[in-house]
């Protein structure tokens, strides 16, 4: 596979690289490039205010930088409008609002996969209390969504299914077309958790057709705290308001309120703007570098780590047995040992850092019966030495 990709040259952007570090935790945390830093840092040395109440200069700058931030995420998933924005916390508040905003009437139900974050769980089970059924579909033996459950769960009752784009356990990337059509011919509403797929892969909302994503800024490069729900705006301005407060309304008495406009409607309260402003650098930055760039460079690292350490009777890979089907994730067990263990050898050995547990999708491991895992996740930083290095450190572990 070639193509005109350099991550020798990117990680000179990442100051945190000069520490003899191997850093394979990126589908929990992306590291954050000079530009993104210097961004949220020019905001604090330049012009630190509130935007939408004051009148003064550094307010106005406020303005016009998170504009052109929200402006910045527009372009990055082809929204057709900046009123689609929504700025989050993250993606479980995204998640989260929708959840809380919906209008559910008793006996509708949710559709989600056996294989879905907390975060894209736990808000629908707590629905299920009061009366909305959560129907699960299942994933096969490979990882793989089956849509022949899908198919046969979803009806006239379903109000949404809502599912991950790319799985955090194994790296196997749902067929949102596909599924989109499915429930459009149902009338059904799509919510889709782009929370590992936003940092790796082109998303063109208008092409997949969604009514709304939902993804973190941590995960692709950019500040902790922040991230974006988009939605149609006709799905939107459908949604009654969640958190109201200062900023959600352009006038009040006290009898009533008058709502904002889209997206200011959802933004409650004093936004985390240094992080808006660094959200939008990120986005600016993986947009410079080429979102095909980036996802081959996993794949291709993948291949490495994959070809090397599958054909061991001791090493299990959770999912597809092809790299290229698990995108930048390469999550193992070693037989009988314990996924934290391995974890803090292949740390304290040489620095390379991974994730070990059930990353947060303990339903899908418990129903399986296997204690978490070890997720080596790679990003467009990473070189293939560091793989090697890798393969080599699991390989002492294996001898021992």
């Amino acid at each position: 596979m070639f193509f005109d990709y350099n991550a020798e040259k990117t990680r000179k952007d990442f100051p945190i690289l000069e520490k003899p570090i191997v850093y394979f935790d990126n589908a929990c945390m992306s590291l954050k490039p000079i530009q993104v830093i210097d961004k949220i840092n020019e905001y604090y040395k330049e012009y630190t205010a509130c935007a939408g109440r004051s009148a003064h200069r550094f307010a106005s700058r406020v303005e016009e930088e998170v504009d052109k931030s929200r402006n910045e995420v527009r372009k990055f998933i082809n929204a057709g409008s900046a009123k689609e924005i929504i700025f989050t916390r993250n993606t479980t508040e995204g998640i989260n609002l929708v959840a809380n905003c919906l209008e559910f009437e008793n006996g509708d139900n949710i559709i989600i996969s056996d294989k879905e974050h907390n975060s894209n769980l736990i808000p629908w089970l707590k629905l299920s209390k009061k009366g909305i059924k959560v129907l699960i579909v299942a994933t096969k033996e490979d990882g793989t969504l089956d849509m022949e459950d899908l198919k046969s769960k979803i009806d006239e009752k379903t109000k949404l299914v809502s599912i991950v784009f790319t799985s955090n356990v194994d790296g196997v990337v749902n067929p949102i077309k596909e599924i989109v059509k499915i429930c459009r011919k149902n009338g059904s509403l799509v919510l889709v958790d782009g929370a590992q797929a936003a940092p790796s892969m082109n998303i063109d909302v208008k092409s997949l057709d969604v009514d709304f994503l939902a993804f973190s800024g941590h995960k692709m490069l950019g500040p902790t705290g922040t991230g974006i729900l988009y939605g149609k705006e006709k799905a939107l301005e459908n949604l009654p308001q969640f958190i109201v407060g200062g900023e959600t309304v352009t006038d009040s008495t006290h009898e009533s309120y008058n709502m904002e406009e889209l997206p200011m409607r959802f933004e409650a309260g004093l936004q985390d703007y240094a992080g808006i402003i660094g959200l939008g650098e990120a986005c600016k930055y993986l947009k410079r570098i080429g979102m095909d760039h980036i996802s081959k460079h996993e794949i291709k690292l993948n291949e490495i780590i994959t070809e090397k350490l599958i054909s061991n009777p001791r090493i299990s890979v959770l999912g597809p047995k092809e790299a290229k089907k698990r995108s930048g994730i390469f999550s193992f067990n070693i037989k009988g040992m314990n996924a934290l263990d391995i974890s803090k050898m292949l740390d304290v050995s040489k620095g390379i850092m991974t994730r070990a547990g059930m990353h947060c999708v303990h339903s899908w491991f418990n129903k399986r019966r296997i204690n978490g895992s070890v997720r080596a996740s790679l990003y467009l930083y990473n070189t293939e030495e560091e793989c090697n290095l890798f393969v080599n450190e699991v390989e002492k572990i294996l001898r021992m």
